[in-house]
C-alpha cells in the first residue's frame, strides 16, 4: 500500500508567510496552441517542502548534493496530537531507531488552508530535538509549517547534525496502526537551499 503525504500544489496554495505567491498557470491550451504547458512559480518552502542545512546556516551544500538515501529509509510515527509543545518521552526514546525518518503526528495537518495555520502551530521543544539527534535519525517529518516558532534555533541544531526537515506533511494519520512502513521523500534535482518535494509512504510487509 502507497499513501501520499504531500499538499497538492495548485495555484494560490498558501505559502508561509512574508514567503512569495504560489502561481500555477497555464500557458499554452491544446485547442489555440495544439500542446498544453502549465508555468509555476513557487518558493521552495511552500506547501509539502525539505529544509536542506542552507536554509539556516552559511552551509554551501545544495540540497541536490545530499546522497539520495538520506531522503528514504523506514518510517517512525509518533503521536503528539493534543500537544502544543511537543516534548520528549520514554515512549518516543523506545520507539525511534537509527537511521529512521521520524514524523510527528499533530493533526494540525487538517488545518492546512485556515488562517492560523501558519501562526498557531504546535512546536518541537530542544528536548525533542536533542532525542532525534542522540538517536541519529535521518530526517523528521511535521505535519505543521514549521517545528518551531522564531528564533528558529532548533532548525539550526538539527542542521548542525544533517538533519534534514520536512514540512507541510499531510494525511499523516493514515500511518496510525501501519506496524512498519518506508517514507520516500525526494526533493527536486534542483540547486537551492530546499525543495518541494513528493513525499510517500510505502507498507513493509
Amino acid at each position: 500500500m502507497i499513501i501520499d503525504l504531500t499538499q497538492p500544489i495548485r495555484d494560490g496554495l498558501p505559502a508561509y508567510p512574508g514567503d512569495p505567491e504560489t502561481r500555477l498557470a497555464r500557458s499554452a491550451e491544446y485547442r489555440r496552441d495544439g500542446y498544453n504547458n502549465h508555468l509555476l512559480t513557487i518558493g521552495m518552502h511552500t506547501g509539502t517542502h525539505i529544509d536542506g542545512h542552507m536554509h539556516m546556516t552559511d552551509c554551501t551544500e545544495y540540497i541536490n548534493e545530499y546522497p539520495l538515501d538520506v531522503f528514504i529509509g523506514e518510517g517512525c510515527l509518533l503521536d503528539a496530537c493534543g500537544s502544543g509543545r511537543i516534548g520528549n518521552k520514554p515512549e518516543y526514546e523506545q520507539a525511534v531507531s537509527e537511521g529512521q525518518i521520524v514524523l510527528v503526528h499533530t493533526g494540525h495537518g487538517a488545518r492546512f488552508g485556515e488562517p492560523d495555520y501558519y501562526t498557531d502551530h504546535p512546536v518541537l521543544t530542544l528536548e525533542f530535538a536533542e532525542m532525534l539527534i542522540r538517536s541519529k535519525v535521518k530526517m523528521i517529518g511535521v505535519d505543521t509549517p514549521s517545528v518551531e516558532q522564531y528564533p528558529f534555533d532548533i532548525h539550526r541544531l538539527l542542521f548542525r547534525h544533517k538533519i534534514p526537515i520536512i514540512e507541510n506533511l499531510a494525511n499523516l494519520h493514515l500511518l496510525r496502526g501501519l506496524p512498519r512502513f518506508e517514507i520516500i521523500a525526494l526533493p527536486l534535482n534542483i540547486d537551492a537551499d530546499s525543495s518541494i518535494a513528493r513525499v510517500i509512504a510505502r507498507t513493509i510487509p
